[in-house]
C-alpha cells in the first residue's frame, strides 16, 4: 500500500472506480473520493457531508443505474423492503471537474469494513442492517435462510442481506470485529447475534447449546450458530440489538445495569436470586 491514506480500486468490471479513507475510532465514517462522472450509492440518511460538486439523486431500488429495467428496479426495491430497509437509496455523483469527496457515517459504535467483492467470489452475506454504502454497480439483494431452526433462532431471522458485484462495499458492524478464514470442513461456534457476515461458501446453521443444564443456567443462550468452511466469517463483539437491550435495562427503574442473566431462559429469576 502506498504512503497515501487513500485506497484505490482499479476498474475490473461494472462497479465504478473509487478511492476511500475510513476515519475515526468508535464512531467511524468513510470518506469517498470521486473522479468526474463516478458515483457511490448509500443508504438514505447515511451522508455526513459532501463537496458541492457532488450531486444527490434519490432512486428506486439499489441504484444500479439506467441500464436496469423498471422491473429490475421494482424487484430490487422489494428486496430492500423485505430486509427492513427503505425502498429508496441515494446516488452521489461527481458532476464537476477534478476530485470531489462525500462521507458516510455508521449509525452505531463499531467498525466500517471495506470489502472488495471480486476478492470473495462476488458475493457477501451479511446482517440485515449491515450495508452502509458502495461503489455504484454493486447489487443489493436478500438471502433466505433455508433451515427453519436457523431462521427462527439465528439472530437475524430468515432474511439477511446479499451483496453482489465486483467493487467495494462498506458494511457496518457493532463493537470490535474479527475476521476468520475457515478451511474446508472447519467449524466455528458463535453467539447467534455476533455473526456479522460470511462468504457464500460458508454453511450457517443453528444448533443447541449443550445439555439442558447448560441451556438453562449457562447464560449463553439456548442456541448458537455453527459455521462450516470453506470461506471467511466476520464476527462482531457487540450487536446493536444487544447494545440497545443493555441500555434499556440500565435505564429502566430497577435495571441496575446487571446483565449476568443475559442469554439464559432463567435470566429474570437469576436477577431476582442475585438481589437485582
Amino acid at each position: 500500500m502506498s504512503s497515501s491514506p487513500w485506497t484505490h480500486l482499479r476498474r475490473s468490471g461494472v462497479a465504478d472506480d473509487i478511492d476511500f479513507e475510513i476515519k475515526g475510532q468508535e464512531l467511524q465514517f468513510v470518506e469517498i473520493e470521486l473522479d468526474p462522472g463516478e458515483s457511490a450509492v448509500a443508504e438514505a440518511g447515511a451522508m455526513v457531508w459532501k463537496d458541492a460538486a457532488v450531486g444527490m439523486t434519490t432512486v428506486f431500488g439499489d441504484g444500479r443505474g439506467a441500464e436496469s429495467s423498471f422491473m429490475d428496479k421494482l424487484i430490487g426495491a422489494g428486496k430492500r423492503l423485505v430486509t427492513g430497509e427503505s425502498l429508496f437509496t441515494t446516488v452521489f455523483t461527481h458532476n464537476g471537474s477534478g476530485k470531489a469527496r462525500v462521507a458516510f457515517g455508521a449509525p452505531v459504535p463499531g467498525a466500517i469494513l471495506p470489502i472488495k467483492l471480486d476478492e470473495l467470489g462476488g458475493t457477501l452475506i451479511c446482517q440485515k442492517d449491515a450495508f452502509l454504502c458502495a461503489a455504484k454497480g454493486v447489487q443489493l439483494g436478500i438471502f433466505f435462510q433455508q433451515r427453519i431452526m436457523t431462521g427462527l433462532f439465528g439472530g437475524e431471522g430468515f432474511i439477511m442481506q446479499r451483496l453482489d458485484g465486483d467493487g467495494w462495499v462498506f458494511v457496518q458492524m457493532g463493537g470490535t470485529v474479527i475476521e476468520r478464514d475457515l478451511r474446508p470442513g472447519e467449524e466455528l461456534h458463535v453467539d447467534t447475534g455476533c455473526v456479522a457476515a460470511f462468504t457464500a461458501g460458508v454453511e450457517f446453521e443453528v444448533v443447541r447449546a449443550g445439555n439442558v443444564k447448560t441451556m438453562l443456567f449457562g447464560g449463553e443462550g439456548v442456541f448458537f450458530a455453527k459455521l462450516r468452511g470453506p470461506g471467511k466469517v466476520w464476527i462482531q463483539s457487540m450487536p446493536f440489538a444487544r447494545l440497545a437491550g443493555r441500555v434499556i435495562a440500565t435505564a429502566m427503574p430497577g435495571g441496575g445495569g446487571s446483565n449476568r442473566g443475559e442469554g439464559s431462559v432463567l435470566g429474570a429469576l437469576g436477577n431476582f436470586i442475585d438481589g437485582d
